[in-house]
Order: C-alpha cells, then sequence, then structure tokens
C-alpha cells in the first residue's frame, strides 16, 4: 500500500491518510469576506484529505491584502466557516483554520485608506495582487511596541473564533513574505525594540503568537507554516539556515503538533535540516507527485506531504492516488475567479 495512504496521528488528530490539502487562497468570499455555499462545497468536495489547511484567512480586517479572500473576526464569518468545518470533518477529515496576517502585501484600496503595516517602513518589490491598472506596492507604517503586542492578541482572539466554528486546529502562517515572515527575515525587519536585531528577537514575534494559540487550543492543536527559501514576495535573509533552525528549534520546545514547509526538494533544502530538530509531524510542500511524495516519506524528509495545485484540478485526488488514476490539469486562469468556473466543476472520477 502507498505511504501516502497510510494513517497518522498529527498531535491530537488521528488522520486516515497522510495526504494534506494545502492553504490556497481561491478569492471566493464575495460577500463581507465571509464563507459561502459556494466554499463549502469545494471544501466538502476534497475531504478525501487526511487534513485539510484552509485558505489563508484574516484575522482583523486591517490584516487583509487581496480581494475577496475570508476573514474569521465577524459572527457571520465564523458561522459561515462552521458549515464547512461540519461538512469535512463529516466525512473523515480534519480541518485547521490558517491565520493570516499579510503585512506590507496591502493597499491602502484594501484598508479604508491606511497605509499597510510592517515590522519596517521598507516597499516590497512589485505590484499589489490582481490589481489593474498595475498598482506599485505602498511603502508601509512601521508597527510601534505596542501595536506588535495587540496584533499578538489578534492572533489569540482569532484562534477563540476557529474554536467556535469547529476547526480541528490552528496553523499559524509564518510564510511567503506575509507579516510573521516580515519579522524573521533580516531583510525586512530594520527594528532596534525586543522584535528586532538578533534572531531571537527577530523570532519573538511567531514565539509569542505561537504562546497565545497554544493557551487557547493546546500545542497539540497548532501548527506552524514556514518557507525556509525565502523565495516571496521580495523577502531575502542574510542567514536562512540558522534564522530556520532556530525557530524550529523553539517549535519543538513548545510541542506544536507540526510544522509545515514550502520548500521544493533540491540540493540546498533546508527542511529536512529543519526535520531533524523537531520531532513533530513534519509535512512537505510544492510541487510534489504522489511519486516523489513516497519517496520523502520513505526517505525520512517529511511525514506527510501537501498538495495545492493538484487538489485544485483535483477535487478526488486521493481517490485517484488510489487509483493511480491520471489527474485533471489546471486551468490556471480561474484560479481566482468571480463564480463556480474552475472551482467546483473539476470532474471527478
Amino acid at each position: 500500500m502507498s505511504n501516502l495512504l497510510t494513517p497518522i496521528k498529527i498531535g491530537n488528530s488521528e488522520l486516515k491518510n497522510r495526504i494534506v490539502m494545502a492553504p490556497l487562497t481561491r478569492a471566493r468570499a464575495f460577500e463581507n469576506r465571509t464563507p459561502n455555499d459556494l466554499m463549502l462545497e469545494y471544501y466538502t468536495q476534497r475531504a478525501g484529505a487526511g487534513l485539510i489547511i484552509t485558505e489563508a484567512t484574516a484575522i482583523t480586517p486591517s490584516a487583509v491584502g487581496y480581494a475577496n479572500t475570508p476573514g474569521i473576526w465577524s459572527k457571520e464569518q465564523i458561522a459561515g466557516w462552521k458549515k464547512i468545518t461540519k461538512a469535512v470533518q463529516e466525512r473523515g477529515s480534519k480541518i485547521y483554520l490558517q491565520l493570516w496576517h499579510v503585512g506590507r502585501i496591502s493597499h491602502s484600496m484594501f484598508l479604508d485608506g491606511e497605509l499597510p503595516v510592517a515590522p519596517s517602513a521598507i516597499a516590497p518589490k512589485g505590484h499589489v495582487s490582481l490589481v489593474r491598472p498595475l498598482t506599485n506596492y505602498q511603502t508601509p507604517r512601521a508597527l510601534s511596541t505596542e501595536e506588535v503586542k495587540q496584533i499578538v492578541q489578534d492572533y489569540r482572539q482569532a484562534a477563540i473564533n476557529a474554536k467556535e466554528a469547529g476547526f480541528d486546529g490552528v496553523e499559524i502562517h509564518a510564510a511567503n513574505g506575509y507579516l510573521i515572515d516580515q519579522f524573521l527575515q533580516d531583510s525586512t525587519n530594520k527594528r532596534d525594540d525586543i522584535y528586532g536585531g538578533s534572531i531571537e528577537n527577530r523570532a519573538r514575534f511567531l514565539m509569542e503568537i505561537a504562546d497565545e494559540l497554544i493557551d487557547v487550543w493546546t500545542s497539540n492543536r497548532v501548527g506552524v507554516h514556514l518557507a525556509p527559501r525565502c523565495d516571496s514576495h521580495d523577502m531575502g535573509d542574510s542567514n536562512p539556515l540558522e534564522l530556520f533552525r532556530y525557530v524550529t528549534k523553539e517549535l519543538d520546545k513548545k510541542n506544536v503538533a507540526f510544522i509545515f514547509t514550502r520548500e521544493s526538494l533540491q540540493e540546498d533544502s533546508i527542511a529536512p535540516k529543519m526535520k531533524k530538530l523537531f520531532k513533530g509531524t513534519f509535512i512537505a510542500n510544492e510541487k510534489f507527485t504522489k511519486e516523489s511524495g513516497e519517496k520523502a516519506i520513505e526517505e525520512g524528509i517529511a511525514d506527510a506531504i501537501s498538495f495545492g495545485v493538484p487538489f485544485i484540478a483535483n477535487p478526488d485526488l486521493v481517490s485517484r492516488f488510489e487509483k493511480n488514476a491520471a489527474l485533471n490539469e489546471p486551468v490556471y486562469d480561474t484560479f481566482y475567479g468571480p463564480d463556480h468556473i474552475g472551482y467546483t466543476d473539476y470532474p471527478t472520477l
């Protein structure tokens, strides 16, 4: 039997297989960023996965940076997510909410005219995602020390809301150039307070958030999403190996349920070095196939494998893996759309 299809325990959660659906922004939360029946259908279709990690979900209105991405701050949003968690769990899958603050990867058009915030006032290169005409990112406003501490509490409240919505746990989005990642990496963090300078200080924001979420959920229901290749949204660190080794060791001390790394396997990959420092479940992601995923588990590089684009195009991905069936091809033009096309209309076997 494929080792991808064998059960695994992650924290307190018994998973029916080692196939994880990656967080995938799909921009279908049209009304007040509230999960809707179209999203319900989309997640239910994909409940063959042992674990679904939701699309990145904003913790507050000031955390957003894209149109039509969902939130977890309002009663309506909590109720919308509750329908989704119930449906997914009834089909035997676990579902974690990914908690998100985009930091500088936003624009005042999404923030009622306010500037985006960041650890330091450094504008990212590039253009605001999906906005036409092309619009440059703005120079963000550097957060005060007290504001950083308030955002830590915003994460706590979002975790409380996620519990009310019926999730099995939460994942901290600390990757891909968003706010927590901006604190971690020294190209974007030039602070001189307790959240800047040394690796320990730059990691403090993440660790304080982790402590709050563990207090709400216990460590067995908290995961962390990292991107050690530092390759998204104009990021970079002078010593990523030491940075992510430190982060891994500290998260290991906190006994978090899992670390999820978005880093395709290459000769210079950091993730395999991180796994050796972590006793929890290690989930690998990016450009894996069924075959390469099985090999990674067999070689001890990962305990479970997360698939992103294959789950977009194949709602029945697990069944296709079981049967060694061909996969649908993704239609990239409909990843972020106004309706069900390219979202819930991919054919199943």
